[in-house]
């Protein structure tokens, strides 16, 4: 199996030799290249195309979140996990809605951050405890807010679109969303490229993000 490729991008040179050194030291883990802010993060995603990126949040320059954003559109195949010291509300938001699949403290396991790294290679997401349960709030918040107009009006999701979207809010994979609707992976797939393409997002993170804004749960 080909080990993961991994880019780091932080500005202090002292933490990226740490967490390479850790990093290194797991068999299916391979760092291929390493940023020191944000505009060369995006430059070198686009000639490396690694499978995940460790992003630091506050940079010099271009931050972590605006990175984030340019680099999903540059490398998208390329998952994005923030690692960083910070976890005020606005910040977690709005790295989560430039494409963020991940957001995790610097102060966190080399274990569990290698356990993220594959799970974000995976498709899957992974957020610290103590940002899982503000972004719960969030969403609670914003599902109990009053639409408009009905989503299908606005979306023209189909019903079932609409089974399967919220089955992406409850976070369940694939293969465990086609067990409760009775379908195969394979109509899953073509419907989440429906949804997401209706929803004008990249990935499964940003669509359950977008669904629970306009009260789909």
């Amino acid at each position: 199996m080909k080990p993961i490729r991994i880019m780091l991008c932080d500005d202090q040179a002292l933490f990226r030799d740490g967490l390479r050194m850790l990093l290194s030291l797991q068999v299916d883990l391979e760092i291929v290249g390493e940023a020191e802010n944000g505009a060369a993060a995006v430059e070198l995603a686009h000639s490396l195309n690694p499978d995940v990126v460790i992003m630091d949040l506050r940079m010099p320059g271009m931050n972590g979140i605006e990175a984030t954003r340019r680099l999903r559109s540059v490398s998208p195949n390329s998952k994005v996990i923030v690692l960083t010291t910070f976890r005020e509300d606005e910040e977690i938001f709005e790295a989560l809605r430039a494409g963020a699949c991940g957001y995790i403290l610097k102060d966190i396991p080399t274990e569990q951050l290698a356990e993220a790294i594959r799970n974000a290679h995976k498709g899957g997401t992974y957020l610290e405890p103590g940002v899982a349960s503000r972004v719960v709030e969030e969403f609670s918040r914003l599902s109990g807010m009053p639409s408009q107009r009905p989503v299908h009006d606005i979306y023209q999701f189909s019903v079932r679109e609409l089974d399967v979207l919220r089955q992406v809010t409850r976070g369940r994979t694939n293969k465990e969303i086609a067990s409760a609707l009775n379908i195969t992976e394979g109509t899953v797939k073509n419907h989440l490229t429906s949804i997401f393409s209706r929803l004008s997002v990249q990935d499964r993170t940003q669509a359950a993000l977008k669904a629970r804004e306009i009260g789909i749960t």
